[in-house]
């Protein structure tokens, strides 16, 4: 497996235990500034990880082709 690829999926397992910790603050009794600041680091950190996602896809289509 390339490096690249490597690093990939290393930089998704890292942000993936991110959004846990801000699910868990969703999760947990409502505070209001907590909750706000939680939501959107989530939604940040899910696209980041969807982002990550697609670059592995194309990582593994190059290394296909290739």
């Amino acid at each position: 497996m390339s490096e690249r690829l490597e690093t990939l999926k290393k930089a998704r397992e890292r942000m993936v235990d991110d959004r846990d910790a801000f699910a868990k603050t969703l999760a947990a009794p409502f505070d209001r500034d907590k909750a706000e600041r939680a939501r959107s680091k989530f939604i940040e950190i899910q696209a980041l990880i969807d982002a990550i996602d697609r670059a592995i896809a194309g990582e593994r289509t190059g290394s296909a082709a290739a």
